[in-house]
C-alpha cells in the first residue's frame, strides 16, 4: 500500500464536515508545506499532491490560495498541473509565467543602541540559571503577547544562561510517538503526563504548556524535543483545535517552530525547571520565616526576673556607715 503524503487528510475532512468546521486552509497550507520541504518526490507522492491540493485550491480564501501560489512559484519541483491551476503556467505552452526577479535584500543598518531593559540585562548575566531569574523569565514569557515571545526566543538564543542538556535521542523519538498519537486521540491527560515526563517538568509547568493558548510553548516543547517540522504540525492540527481552524495562527506558529533556535528552547526549558524550584524555595521560607517570627514574638513575652544570676545582693548600712552582717 502506497504511504500517504498526508495520512490525516481523509479524516481529517470527514471531521470537517461532521463538526462543521472549515479546516481546508489549513490543510492546504500544512499539505504545501510538507511537500515543498522534500526536494524530490516518488511518483506516487506526486500524484497524491496533485489530487489534494487540486479539490482544495478551488475551496479556500484568496489570502490562503495566494499564499500557498507564492511558496509554490519559488518551489523548483511544483507539478506542472498545480502550476497550470494557479496561475503561474500557461495552459497551452505547459511553460512557467516569466516571474520577477528577486529584489535583493538592502543592507542591513545597525540598530541604533538603547539601554537594555532589566531583564535584559539579568538574561544577559553570564552565569547559571538560577530559580530566581528562572521565574522571572518563565512569568515574562508567559504573560507577553505573541509579538513579545517571539523576540524573547530570540534574545535566548544570544543570551550565555546555561540551557538545559538536550533529551537523549531514543528517548526523545519515544516521546515524539506517543505525543502524536495522543494528540490525534485528543488525549490530553496522557499528552500532558508524556510532555512533562520526557522533559522532566512538574505536572503543573507541562499543563501550563498545553493550555497557553498562544501555542508558543508548545512550540518550544516541540523543538526541545527536536520534533520533526511535519508531526509538530499535525499536532497543531489534531490536538489544539482553536489555532489549527486559524489559518493565521498555523501559518505563525510554523514559521516560530522553523526559526526557533535549539538553544532558546533549551535554555526556556532551564527556566521552566528552574521556576519550580523557585516556587518551593519560596513556600518554605516563609513558613520558616512565620516559625521564626512566631519564637521571637514568644521569647520577647516572658517576663524578666527581677535579680539576675550571678549578681550581687542588696547590702544594707547602718547609721555610721557600717554594713551589718
Amino acid at each position: 500500500m502506497t504511504k500517504s503524503l498526508f495520512p490525516g487528510f481523509d479524516g481529517l475532512m470527514t471531521l470537517s464536515r461532521r463538526e462543521g468546521v472549515d479546516v481546508r486552509p489549513t490543510l492546504l497550507r500544512v499539505l504545501t508545506d510538507l511537500y515543498v520541504q522534500t526536494s524530490t518526490h516518488s511518483d506516487d507522492e506526486q500524484r497524491q499532491f496533485v489530487e489534494l491540493a487540486t479539490r482544495l485550491i478551488d475551496q479556500v480564501d484568496d489570502a490562503t490560495r495566494a499564499a500557498v501560489k507564492a511558496r509554490l512559484a519559488v518551489y523548483p519541483q511544483t507539478p506542472v498541473p498545480i502550476l497550470q491551476k494557479l496561475g503561474l503556467v500557461a495552459t497551452q505552452e505547459g511553460r512557467r509565467v516569466p516571474l520577477a526577479r528577486e529584489i535583493p535584500a538592502p543592507p542591513r543598518t545597525p540598530a541604533s543602541a538603547r539601554v537594555p531593559t532589566e531583564a535584559e540585562q539579568r538574561m544577559a548575566a553570564n552565569m547559571a540559571m538560577q530559580p530566581k531569574e528562572a521565574a522571572e523569565i518563565h512569568d515574562m514569557f508567559f504573560r507577553a503577547g505573541a509579538s513579545e515571545r517571539a523576540l524573547i526566543l530570540h534574545n535566548l538564543a544570544q543570551t550565555p544562561l546555561k540551557a538545559a542538556p538536550r533529551i537523549p535521542t531514543v528517548r526523545a523519538k519515544r516521546a515524539i510517538q506517543i505525543l502524536e498519537m495522543a494528540a490525534i486521540a485528543g488525549d490530553i491527560e496522557n499528552f500532558t503526563f508524556e510532555l512533562g515526563d520526557s522533559l522532566i517538568l512538574p505536572s503543573r509547568v507541562a499543563a501550563q504548556i498545553v493550555d497557553d493558548a498562544g501555542g508558543e510553548a508548545l512550540a518550544i516543547a516541540a523543538r526541545a524535543l527536536d520534533m520533526p517540522s511535519p508531526v509538530f504540525q499535525r499536532i497543531l492540527l489534531f490536538f489544539k483545535p482553536e489555532i489549527g481552524t486559524s489559518v493565521n495562527t498555523v501559518y505563525r506558529l510554523s514559521r516560530l517552530y522553523d526559526r526557533l533556535a535549539e538553544r532558546s528552547a533549551l535554555v526556556m526549558l532551564a527556566a521552566w525547571r528552574g521556576s519550580t524550584l523557585a516556587v518551593t524555595r519560596a513556600k518554605y521560607q516563609s513558613a520558616l520565616h512565620d516559625g521564626e517570627r512566631q519564637r521571637a514574638r514568644a521569647g520577647a513575652s516572658q517576663t524578666r526576673p527581677g535579680v539576675q544570676p550571678g549578681s550581687a545582693p542588696g547590702v544594707k548600712t547602718g547609721t555610721g556607715g557600717s554594713s551589718e552582717r
